[in-house]
């Protein structure tokens, strides 16, 4: 294996059982004008390969299949590393359910990288099915956005929000940032990686903000959120029970950390008045309270 040239990008994405989506994202990444050297595919389903679809695409590409199911966070592990052992300078993270919103996505980041020296730039996440909305509620200032139309009119920076962003959607890192701040932790295995990584990224002290002309498309994913007390606060709660055992026990982890404790003391009054006041449902909170424990004493177990 031949190093990469120097300024090298390598895209990383990360698939399970999901081949008709991820061609979506492939498509995308091959039709960036920025040139992306090489395309790192992660796949944890290889009983339902990917492979035709990462051998389809017009890009020199790398399937890994993985026989363990190493989550969103192992994959991106393996894959940012594999990046790196390739020698890339920069590492272009994309999801399989979600693609960049146009062919400039890569070029806008890395402009904005270069010009403004930052360590990482994610663009703005965008519903795939009405990309005006956001895919995630975001905050700009003391304000919470659902719209790209309402975020761009916010007072402030025009091209950059800074300190905040969304890393495994579209996120470009450099190099010497993962030496810094580390891959994602495979024991979080879904729910709260990304999280930790933006906790990571702040405690270290680099610069890296959201492109504000950038867009990456994805599945709106603000349905978890339930408004409470007329929708000034809200609550995190999954539908699914899988997803709500690592969204819990993995939040009991990250407000545990350096850096999110005083965001974790509000925790436990919020939660109490959703499941009790708005839910009504005290068997709820018992079990929110189980899982939170468990991820503050890092038990990491898969879910049953």
């Amino acid at each position: 294996m031949t190093p990469l040239p120097p300024g090298s990008v390598v895209g990383v994405i990360v698939t399970r059982h999901r081949a008709d989506l991820l061609v979506d994202s492939l498509t995308a990444m091959a039709k960036q004008t920025h040139p992306i050297a090489h395309l790192v595919v992660v796949d944890n389903g290889p009983d339902q390969p990917a492979r035709d679809a990462v051998e389809a695409c017009d890009l020199p590409t790398t399937w890994l299949p993985s026989w363990h199911n190493l989550g969103g966070a192992g994959g991106f592990a393996l894959g940012m590393l594999h990046a790196l052992a390739l020698g890339a300078d920069w590492v272009f993270l994309g999801d399989d359910d979600g693609h960049a919103g146009d062919e400039t996505a890569l070029a806008t980041l890395m402009d904005l990288a270069v010009r403004r020296d930052l360590a990482a730039v994610s663009p703005v996440v965008a519903d795939k099915s009405d990309p005006d909305r956001l895919a995630f509620p975001l905050r700009r200032g003391l304000t919470w956005h659902r719209t790209r139309t309402a975020l761009l009119a916010g007072d402030g920076d025009p091209e950059l929000l800074p300190g905040i962003a969304s890393f495994f959607n579209g996120a470009l890192f450099r190099a010497s940032t993962l030496d810094v701040i580390g891959v994602p932790d495979l024991r979080l295995f879904v729910r709260g990686d990304e999280v930790e990584i933006h906790r990571r990224m702040v405690r270290s002290g680099l610069p890296f903000g959201t492109a504000l002309r950038a867009t990456y498309l994805h599945p709106y994913g603000s349905d978890e959120f339930k408004p409470m007390l007329g929708g000034r606060l809200h609550a995190q709660d999954p539908g699914d029970s899988v997803k709500r055992y690592y969204t819990y026990r993995n939040r009991g982890y990250l407000m545990s950390q350096p850096g999110m404790r005083r965001i974790g003391l509000l925790e436990i009054p919020r939660f109490a008045w959703y499941f009790l006041v708005t839910r009504r449902d005290p068997r709820a909170f018992r079990d929110w309270l189980r899982l939170l424990n468990q991820g503050r004493a890092e038990r990491f177990h898969r879910a049953p």
